[in-house]
């Protein structure tokens, strides 16, 4: 008999302090939903009337050097280059990195772009894998092509910043699309505040359902298929009210490595991109803030809206598990080699409230979610719940969950309406109350599975298709392409 109690004492605890989890998570979701409205409410403002074309015609616009790491990315890198070169945008140089591709990726560039070796003559400021050789277009000139024995993601932005001539660099990822403008747009707080911004990061929106063209997308759409529709709901929840929602707080400590903005020099001081890293993204954005802290630096990294990368998301279940559980173990890796910033004053607002939050929130969210699935259950089946408070438990968690998401999709269409048609919008809301039975228990279990791999030693990416920009009748794109 004492033994049951002390079991029912055990589960009812668990249930309580499940309880006080889920208020104090949704609760933090809900703050930053709500900075994320004005926040971007100020920043339309102080963009509506701004003239671009005078700032791309200024002779302080900052030039870029914009690096593309690619490995076996022949199907899209013709793409992705002639987006690139097409941006609007006064002084720029596209680095693409050919990390030892198996496939014929160096080959498509000298083909398409009319490739020829020059010298190569580099100095190491971060350590990467020999580079085996430059290569320039005569007819593109601001285009350099580096070949490179394979070293990982890392090890090949390293070896882009090596290359590099210009003083701020942009990384991003080879099957990804930047739109004309979004060069522009990204690099402004260099130019108002160039003494303290020392990295800033656009929006990746998802492609499928996109019409894509010559390099551009040319038409907004949702794809057919629902696991990309669910995605984009997920895109739009993570950017416009998360990230946007941090930037505000000046306590960013992600900026997505499909799309992100550093100073160079900054990126040097700290050693580059740490190779080998699953989430090289994440732990140089972490290193820079524990770096310029400790210099007790003052600086600011941005998030911006409105800069727009197009990234094609898994269609499948098996590609899009590898992709969240590599992620998950990359968020694990990131936080853990950094732990004493953890509660640490010396690192303020970023060692007090964001690397908490990210820790508790991000990191331990699946394993306390995967928890209160095996939890509730029993204390109902042991009768310690009724079940009208079961049943109302669970209705208002899916509730809060759906009105979170559609307050981000609510941002979208107050802000910026990329989508046209009433129709994409109904369809966003559906996704938002849909991914609820199924597909959030889903990445709750591949994250949760992300401990184990990362602790017993697993460190691959895993295989990922590659189909390329695929156009459609009908103004859709459905390629089963993944980031």
């Amino acid at each position: 008999m004492q033994s049951d109690s002390i079991l029912i004492s055990i589960i009812l605890g668990f249930n309580i302090a499940i309880l006080i989890y889920f208020v104090a998570i949704n609760g933090n979701y809900f703050v930053l939903l709500v900075i994320s409205y004005f926040s971007m409410l100020r920043y339309r403002r102080h963009i509506e009337h701004e003239q671009w074309q005078r700032i791309i015609q200024s002779p302080l616009t900052i030039p870029v050097s914009i690096i593309v790491p690619a490995y076996n990315e022949e199907l899209t890198i013709e793409e992705s280059v002639k987006s690139l070169l097409m941006l609007e945008y006064p002084e720029f140089e596209v680095i693409v990195v050919n990390d030892g591709s198996a496939d014929n990726t160096l080959g498509k560039l000298e083909t398409s772009f009319n490739l020829h070796p020059i010298p190569a003559d580099i100095e190491e400021k971060v350590p990467c894998q020999q580079i085996l050789g430059l290569y320039r277009s005569p007819d593109n000139p601001s285009l350099v092509a580096a070949d490179k024995i394979n070293g990982g993601k890392a090890d090949a932005l390293n070896a882009g910043i090596n290359v590099s001539r210009y003083p701020v660099i942009c990384a991003i990822d080879a099957d990804s699309l930047i739109e004309g403008g979004a060069l522009l747009r990204v690099t402004k707080p260099f130019l108002e505040r160039p003494g303290k911004t020392v990295a800033v990061g656009g929006i990746v929106r998802v492609a499928n359902g996109c019409t894509i063209e010559a390099g551009s997308v040319l038409h907004v759409g949702l794809s057919r298929a629902w696991l990309p529709l669910i995605q984009a709901v997920e895109y739009l929840r993570a950017f416009l009210f998360g990230r946007s929602g941090w930037s505000a707080l000046n306590s960013l400590l992600i900026i997505s490595g499909a799309f992100g903005i550093f100073r160079k020099d900054v990126v040097i001081a700290v050693g580059g991109y740490r190779r080998g890293s699953l989430a090289e993204d994440v732990e140089l954005v972490v290193r820079m803030h524990r770096y310029l802290r400790e210099q007790r630096r003052e600086y600011e990294m941005r998030f911006l809206s409105d800069p727009v990368c197009w990234t094609e998301v898994p269609e499948s279940l098996s590609i899009l598990g590898r992709q969240r559980n590599r992620w998950q173990r990359g968020l694990i890796d990131s936080l853990r080699i950094h732990r004493r910033m953890m509660l640490n004053p010396r690192y303020g607002i970023i060692g007090m409230v964001a690397f908490p939050y990210f820790v508790f929130f991000e990191m331990l969210a699946p394993v306390v979610e995967l928890l209160g699935y095996i939890i509730v259950p029993i204390s109902y089946a042991l009768g310690m719940v009724d079940f009208s408070f079961f049943a109302l438990f669970l209705t208002v968690a899916i509730l809060i969950g759906v009105i979170l998401s559609t307050g981000a999709v609510v941002l979208e269409e107050l802000f910026y309406r990329r989508y046209p048609k009433t129709s994409d919008i109904v369809r966003l809301v559906a996704a938002a109350f849909l991914e609820n039975f199924g597909y959030r228990q889903l990445t709750v279990w591949w994250r949760v599975k992300a401990f184990w791999d990362y602790f017993t030693g697993k460190t691959a990416w895993g295989k990922m298709e590659r189909k390329g920009f695929i156009k459609t009748l009908g103004g859709r794109s459905d390629s089963n392409r993944c980031i």
